[in-house]
């Protein structure tokens, strides 16, 4: 696997916001977080909660007094903005950057700039091109929590991180169980003369039958229908006597 990219906040404004910044990154299996110039200083007692237990991420956060220092050990780097502020850089989506970054050798970066203002163009001049989010022009603001997981989890996509374990989905239920159950509620809607006219009898049978066949019900889903059809049934026949 790739190595990971280093995720870099320049001036970041609020310990909350680098807190939801880091749990974004572990969520997602990103680890080493770099802090320039953070505008309240570090460590600030505000990041902890937002962190939601991503503590290990703020704990090995290294501050850097400028940008340049940041990223000197990274042979690619990556500006996260919306705009290019004046310079002429290649222009990636989300997912494009994070296919470079799992296919190049050496190590990456991706800058996001303050919560107020974005990276300036000296930062932008750093990277070696432009990440964009194909975004609504009439309101393409992100914060930065929400930028850092988008960019997160396009790395996740190709890191071959462990997938939840999928939900244990019984099979369908047998023919003659849906037989079953639809005999039982055919049994309960003649009587109340469901099935007429006469002439249109056999087309309502059959677009109930197809009604309670296309869901697919497991067995489950079948005998909890038949307990709720028997006990209509019960309570009908306590009406009618």
């Amino acid at each position: 696997m790739a190595e990971q990219p280093v995720i870099v906040l320049v001036r970041p404004q609020l310990g909350e916001n680098i807190g939801k910044a880091a749990r974004a990154m572990l969520n997602f299996g990103l680890t080493e977080m770099r802090l320039v110039e953070p505008r309240d200083g570090w460590p600030n007692p505000s990041a902890g909660p937002a962190a939601s237990g991503a503590d290990a991420v703020l704990e090995n956060a290294k501050v850097y007094a400028t940008t340049a220092e940041a990223v000197a050990d990274c042979g690619h780097v990556y500006a996260t903005t919306v705009r290019k502020r004046g310079v002429t850089k290649p222009v990636l989506t989300p997912e494009v950057a994070s296919r470079e970054i799992h296919s190049q050798p050496g190590r990456s970066a991706i800058l996001f700039g303050p919560e107020r203002s974005g990276l300036e163009t000296s930062d932008v001049a750093l990277a070696r091109a432009i990440v964009t989010v194909p975004i609504n022009p009439e309101f393409a603001s992100l914060n930065l929590a929400q930028a850092v997981i988008l960019m997160a989890y396009e790395w996740s996509r190709n890191a071959q991180l462990a997938q939840p374990p999928q939900e244990h989905l019984l099979p369908p239920a047998p023919q003659h169980e849906l037989e079953g159950l639809i005999g039982h509620l055919e049994k309960l809607l003649e009587p109340r003369g469901y099935f007429r006219p006469p002439s249109r009898m056999e087309a309502t049978r059959t677009t109930l039958r197809t009604v309670l066949t296309k869901p697919g019900w497991n067995h489950l889903e079948v005998r909890t229908l038949r307990g709720v059809l028997s006990c209509l049934e019960r309570d009908n026949m306590g009406e009618d006597r």
